[in-house]
């Protein structure tokens, strides 16, 4: 599939009028991205209410699999919806917070107080975008860039929640 058709027409290109084509629609969250208020943390939201469908259906193997193609697919697609708004890294996208967010739930324990807290940490983090997410978002444009800083932010949600877990702050 080339980007020209998944592009929408000229006339069509508010994020709105790119939930016609898959690609974006996945892109914008299922629509979560369209959200007048906070578009990232709804795009998060989302991520946390679908990770059970995935983790209670796939196996480890399987589940690893399906969130390294999904960063990889993020990587292209948000570009292209990026690249159809006319915008480097628009609000609206949000398939890099619901990737991202996978990633921490894939190591985050099974419970509600770990799990509402690495969703706080990413979202504290990819709103405050400290050193180096903000460094990367500026030198890094186009789908990776898009997805990047959200990688980032991954990790350093992990990094938080595994120090918590280590000093008995968060259940395991």
């Amino acid at each position: 599939m080339t980007r020209t058709s998944v592009r929408a027409p000229a006339h069509a290109r508010s994020p709105t009028a790119l939930l016609w084509h898959p690609v974006h629609f996945l892109s914008l969250g299922l629509g979560s991205g369209l959200s007048r208020w906070a578009p990232g943390t709804m795009g998060t939201l989302a991520g946390w209410f679908l990770w059970p469908l995935l983790v209670h259906q796939l196996p480890i193997e399987w589940l690893l699999a399906w969130l390294i193609a999904c960063t990889g697919f993020g990587v292209w697609a948000c570009g292209v919806t990026a690249h159809a708004l006319g915008d480097n890294d628009p609000e609206a996208v949000v398939w890099d917070e619901i990737v991202a967010l996978w990633w921490v739930l894939l190591f985050t324990p099974a419970n509600w107080l770990a799990q509402g807290a690495a969703v706080a940490l990413f979202r504290l983090f990819d709103i405050t975008k400290p050193w180096p997410i903000r460094m990367m978002e500026r030198r890094v444009k186009g789908g990776l860039g898009i997805m990047i800083d959200d990688l980032i932010a991954a990790v350093m949600t992990l990094f938080v929640l595994a120090v918590a877990v280590h000093y008995d702050v968060l259940p395991r």
